[in-house]
């Protein structure tokens, strides 16, 4: 990636650090067992074997309570820059078909883990998919498969203490690790399960939040690892899916991306990096262990919670339109992965930062690996001929002040003035519109901040704000030369989805959807993660995802993107506006927010809470 220079540390030195100084009083010895050990279900078998490799590798799995760390595993992760990796890339784009091979390779690559797996998300919600997930992971460790799970304390909300108890109760029956030659080890597996920054502890600050969603098979195995990420949470509605296995058409349309480290194998693989970042994220104090309740009660409880989960796992891969996507899953897994230099990016430095507003510029250099700042690497060092496409559901502009009250950062502003300076160069956007947002609140923000401050002069901006909503099609302001001027500015295009033949204004059969996709190209790279453009992500959530070099990866999210547009309309047009009268006239929330914007926006602005969103 030429943008990027080569790297001296390895993550690998990362984690040997932190396991020095994070010590290793919680690792347990194996166990040691008489001569008919062979009937005791926590005795390894009499030909296990003890193996270093899985010594090591079960070591630094291995939570440690606060209280036990001498340094900071977020300040680790800042500190050293991330090195490239060759890898192997493919994209999950966000039509339905993309949605359900999603789920297919989710279950694929849980239940068939080797050696470790690593499961964290922001949303994880109890119903048919999320159990489906659990009593796949619970199979998982009994047949020797050491399990990680995070879930975020306000995302997973949901998803009670009881269930997440439930999980780690099936170590009960875990089977025992097997090193890479496949031989039985004498390390048995583990369901460790945390939450992340947990309401219930004090030093929670309930603005920071782990918004990652990361799931790796068998990272430290070359050959065998796998990793996915994206904006897809574990919920049905993010794979197009009703509790019946039938097609919903009014899911959310998300991006995700799968990589498998390179043929030849580097110093440390993009599984390891991987897999080294979900353990610093793991490790952070605000994070609650979750321990079982060793009562009757509660012991029935979780075996009606592991029955569950056992029952909507055969539930789930019986569903009519996913079986045909498990069938073909081991082909999926080892074709149309096209090779690329890899970058993880994270955005770990929001946990921990201080007044995140003013110190804006000072926190972005703190951490060399944040995905603002990588981004900012990568626009410095292009020609400005290319075009930059940009796929986001809530997309917000940055304007922030120092404490004397001067503008450091006005992000609107800097898009105009770099397309001034290149005018080969191009930006493309696309975000939600009224009819397809699933934050009213956001949309305000797009609709009254963002796209008139990109867009529109102050005289037209304030103009468009002062409008009624009645009004819009019909003002002389949305049908004057200026207007139809700046709204079709030749290099800086923002398309929101929906259109007039939605079924949702009763006039045609097409659903379009919640866009919830997170992605960008540029030249023959991108990026594919779990962060938003909005003020949250970039400022109070942990985030992650993957910068790549790669011509077959961006052509990809290309006509993903091109997918998009016809599903899109232009911000500002005729057609635009028309789709937002006809969203006044729905009944409900959606058509009274769409007639309130402006009052929202004006709220939010006076009240400071658009930080909020």
């Amino acid at each position: 990636m030429n943008q990027f220079a080569k790297r001296n540390f390895t993550f690998a030195a990362l984690l040997l650090v932190a396991l020095l100084q994070f010590g290793c009083a919680t690792t347990t010895k194996a166990p040691t067992c008489p001569a008919d050990r062979q009937n005791l279900p926590d005795c390894p078998p009499l030909h296990a074997i003890q193996d270093s490799e899985i010594e090591r590798i079960y070591e630094y799995r291995t939570w440690i309570p606060a209280k036990e760390m001498t340094k900071d595993p977020i300040a680790l992760g800042m500190n050293y820059e991330i090195p490239i990796q060759g890898a192997k890339g493919k994209i999950l784009g966000p039509d339905d078909h993309g949605a359900i091979d999603s789920l297919a390779a989710k279950l694929w690559l849980i239940e068939n883990a080797e050696h470790t797996l690593d499961f964290g998300y922001y949303i994880f919600t109890p119903d048919k998919v999320g159990y489906a997930m659990i009593g796949a992971m619970c199979n998982a460790v009994k047949r020797g498969v050491d399990v990680r799970v995070m879930v975020d304390s306000l995302g997973s909300m949901k998803l009670g203490r009881t269930t997440l108890a439930a999980l780690k109760t099936c170590e009960n029956k875990a089977g025992f690790m097997r090193n890479e030659a496949g031989e039985l080890t004498t390390r048995k597996a583990r369901v460790q399960v945390i939450i992340f920054n947990a309401v219930s502890k004090i030093s929670t600050s309930p603005n920071r939040r782990s918004h990652d969603k990361l799931l790796i098979k068998d990272g430290d195995f070359h050959d065998k690892a796998i990793m996915m990420t994206g904006g897809r949470n574990i919920s049905l509605d993010y794979y197009g899916l009703t509790a019946e296995g039938e097609y919903d058409p009014y899911g959310y349309r998300e991006s995700e991306i799968l990589f498998k480290p390179a043929e030849v194998e580097n110093d440390v693989t993009i599984g390891e990096i991987s897999a080294g970042y979900f353990t610093l994220l793991y490790l952070y104090k605000g994070n609650l262990f979750v321990k079982p309740v060793n009562t009757v009660q509660a012991l029935r409880l979780y075996s009606q919670e592991l029955s569950r989960a056992s029952e909507s796992l055969s539930g789930v891969k019986q569903f009519t339109l996913l079986t045909p996507h498990l069938d073909h899953m081991q082909e999926y897994m080892t074709s149309g992965f096209h090779p690329s230099d890899v970058m993880l990016a994270h955005n770990l430095d929001n946990i921990t930062n201080k007044k995140v507003a003013r110190n804006a510029v000072k926190n972005l250099e703190k951490n060399p690996n944040s995905i603002l700042y990588v981004m900012d690497r990568i626009s410095e060092s292009n020609v400005g001929t290319e075009t930059t496409r940009i796929v986001s559901p809530y997309l917000f502009l940055a304007r922030h002040k120092d404490k004397d009250g001067n503008i450091i950062i006005d992000e609107a502003s800097s898009i105009r003035a770099w397309l001034d300076e290149h005018p080969e160069a191009r930006f493309e956007i696309i975000t939600n519109s009224v009819l397809t947002s699933d934050n009213f609140s956001a949309q305000s923000i797009i609709d009254m901040d963002t796209a008139p401050r990109l867009l529109l002069d102050q005289e037209t901006r304030d103009a468009w704000r002062a409008l009624k909503a009645v009004d819009e099609t019909e003002s002389s302001l949305t049908n004057s030369e200026a207007w139809l001027r700046q709204v079709n500015h030749p290099r800086l295009i923002i398309y929101e989805t929906g259109r007039l033949d939605s079924s949702k204004l009763g006039e045609g059969t097409t659903s379009y959807g919640k866009l919830h996709a997170k992605f960008f190209t540029h030249e023959n790279g991108g990026f594919v993660g779990t962060t938003n453009w909005d003020y949250r992500s970039r400022l109070f959530n942990s985030e992650m995802g993957y910068f790549f070099k790669s011509d077959p990866l961006a052509e990809e999210l290309n006509d993903a993107f091109d997918q998009l547009i016809k599903t899109s309309y232009r911000w500002g047009s005729p057609e635009w506006l028309e789709l937002r009268r006809k969203t006044t006239e729905i009944k409900g929330m959606k058509g009274f927010s769409t007639r309130h914007q402006r009052k929202v926006y004006k709220t939010l602005k006076a009240t400071g809470l658009h930080w909020l969103f």
